[in-house]
């Protein structure tokens, strides 16, 4: 079941989603990463980073996952920090 909320006929992320779309932006912009260096080495399509960090996607656990070993960091780290 999907984590978004629904107003009208719009979904709208969730705060935990927000957060991932944003760490994940931040965290790829602090090691000079583009979104097709972190596509090559997660096997992800760089526009579907782009809608993670757009918070336009949820990514499941095991993106997570994926987008967390390429960057160095924990998974807890692209959704819970601040």
């Amino acid at each position: 079941m999907s984590q978004q909320s629904r107003i009208g006929n719009t979904e709208l992320p969730t705060i935990e989603a927000m957060k991932i779309g944003k760490n994940l932006r931040r965290m790829r912009a602090e090691k000079f990463m583009t979104r097709e260096e972190l596509a090559e080495l997660t096997g992800l399509h760089r526009d579907h980073i782009g809608r993670i960090e757009r918070n336009e996607v949820e990514p499941r656990i095991p993106t997570i996952r994926g987008l967390a070993v390429a960057l160095g960091v924990d998974p807890s780290e692209l959704v819970d920090h601040e």
